[in-house]
């Protein structure tokens, strides 16, 4: 860490420097953008203080070895710092790595059933309740944009805004396709089935990250339907909007409003074109939306549902729990905890090399 001593310093420096510009009544834009900023390197300068004060401890108990009396609690710090320093090295390497810029904001959830007919649609529907209790466990607001359901309890789209704290940090991971293995309800064999839900989570975009040309957009206005045909709306509420450049449809009939429904399904366009906009920029992200969805081909799958073993399988970590039915029920923090933990880890030694 020895090589770090300057950086962590300047770290230190700036940290003062914006409590210094915020203490002086800074105002406006500056205000926001410090505080922004100060928010940021608050976690890092405590870490940075926890080390230092921790070496210290190191010094002062090596500096008691000589004197006889006190060698003994002397030995006991020192053993007790063997393992605290490293720890928080570590803790402090992970603080500095580079920040997704998206992992503060707000995200748009999508679900759609792939390979599995009508059981695939009621997984999807489940997957989709999954997410809602999810964020009410984690105190984020959940608000559906669209829900068309196959009028049999199953899901053909779902797609959702979520906004709390640091929520597209926690849902990055979910993008990909789910896998479901259980005897849906009308195999009358007892016959396992395998279906499979696309999931794709989007970081959802402001105006000032997406400048959308008017001119881009093919708009169309028709008439909404329900499911099987119910419901029919005598008006033309219904939107779909359709980015020329990109080829992107994004159509939106659950608000009785057009003027509603045509501000959402901008909001999702802004966010598809935002995540193409993040995919172009790093190499490793994919070069478009499917290659975070796939195809939804039964051998494409980041996560599988056992439900005669009562069991999750996360096949990118390996990690497998058997509590189905806690993990239905929102509890999916092990997984987003042990994904964040590999996806650091794998940034630190890409780091180091």
């Amino acid at each position: 860490m020895s090589g770090l001593a300057g950086k962590l310093d300047r770290i230190v420096a700036r940290a003062e420097e914006l409590r210094a510009g915020l203490a002086e009544g800074v105002s406006g834009e500056a205000y926001v953008r410090s505080s922004r900023e100060l928010s940021e390197l608050d976690p890092v300068v405590a870490r940075i203080d926890e080390l230092r004060a921790a070496e210290r401890s190191a010094r002062e108990a090596e500096a008691l070895l000589a004197d006889p009396e006190m060698r003994g609690l002397a030995e006991a710090e020192l053993e007790t710092l063997k393992t605290r320093i490293p720890a928080l090295e570590h803790e402090l390497s992970v603080a500095l790595l580079p920040r997704d810029e998206a992992d503060e904001r707000a995200a748009i959830l999508e679900l759609r059933p792939a390979a599995g007919g009508d059981e695939a649609a009621l997984f999807a529907a489940e997957l989709f309740a999954m997410y809602q209790r999810y964020a009410e466990r984690r105190g984020w607001r959940f608000e559906i944009l669209e829900y068309a359901d196959t009028g049999l309890g199953g899901l053909k789209e779902g797609i959702a805004e979520i906004t709390g704290r640091n929520v597209f940090a926690r849902l990055k991971y979910e993008s990909g396709v789910h896998r479901v293995q259980r005897v849906p309800a009308t195999e009358s064999q007892g016959r396992i089935h395998t279906s499979t839900v696309t999931v794709a989570v989007l970081p959802e975009a402001e105006e000032v990250d997406v400048q959308v040309d008017e001119g881009d957009l093919r708009i169309d206005v028709y008439r909404a339907s329900g499911a099987g045909g119910q419901h029919v709306n005598k008006t033309e509420s219904a939107v779909r909007i359709t980015h020329l450049p990109s080829g992107i449809v994004v159509a939106m009939q659950e608000e009785k409003s057009q003027h509603k429904n045509r501000a959402k399904a901008m909001k999702i366009l802004r966010a598809r074109l935002y995540e193409q906009q993040r995919a172009s920029l790093h190499a490793s992200r994919a070069a478009d939306r499917r290659s975070q969805v796939g195809t939804g081909d039964r051998s494409e799958r980041i996560r599988s549902y056992n439900f005669p073993q009562g069991r999750v399988s996360d096949h990118r970590i390996g990690l497998t729990l058997y509590k189905l039915d806690r993990v239905m029920q929102g509890e999916l923090d092990e997984f987003i905890d042990a994904l964040t933990a590999e996806d650091q880890a794998a940034r630190l030694a890409a780091a180091q090399t």
